[in-house]
């Protein structure tokens, strides 16, 4: 699943479960953890031998929270499968990620695109059939296709990584992160 971390976009996904053990992968990279709910909404985490606590509230939508861990407070939201996938359906534009992933299981239909080719906002890279609806995935921002992960006819899970983009840096996008 997406979730959002402040400004920061990251994906997490659940690799097992035992007991208070949970080994998860964020952004790709794996962790295993020891988790236990020390009273409603306050945790403890073990990591490499280093102790933390989180109190986590919640919105009342049980997909936004606040996370206060040590002295700082995060402003979490989950993005869950279906959630994204509504959002693509109805074309609201996102800051362009340098990946695109699949927000549900299906069925890859057309690869318009090869790995070096550079794309403007609005071109379609990948053609997904889910639910027997045939559903064109656009970048929202000029970017170069890095590398291409999956094949037509190929069947999909949910979450997987699909595309990997190389962003197009404009002379705007750097000025902004020079301010």
């Amino acid at each position: 699943m997406e979730i959002h971390i402040g400004n920061r976009t990251a994906e997490i996904e659940l690799l097992s479960k035992e007991d208070n053990q949970v080994r998860l992968s964020l952004d790709g990279r794996e962790y295993e953890i020891d988790v236990a709910m020390l009273q409603d909404g306050v945790y403890s985490i073990l990591h490499d031998g280093k102790s933390y606590n989180a109190e986590l509230t919640s919105s009342g939508d049980r997909k936004s929270y606040k996370v206060n861990a040590g002295f700082s407070q995060y402003d979490v939201r989950i993005i869950d499968t279906k959630a994204k996938y509504l959002r693509l359906k109805k074309g609201v534009d996102e800051r362009q990620d340098d990946k695109i992933v699949s927000p549900m299981p299906g069925k890859v239909v057309s690869i318009p695109v090869q790995s070096g080719d550079q794309l403007q906002a609005g071109d379609t890279v990948i053609v997904i059939e889910a639910m027997k609806m045939q559903n064109s995935y656009k970048v929202s921002a000029d970017c170069t296709v890095k590398e291409i992960l999956v094949n037509e006819g190929d069947a999909i899970s949910s979450n997987q990584l699909m595309i990997r983009l190389e962003l197009t840096k404009s002379p705007l996008n750097t000025l902004q992160g020079e301010l």
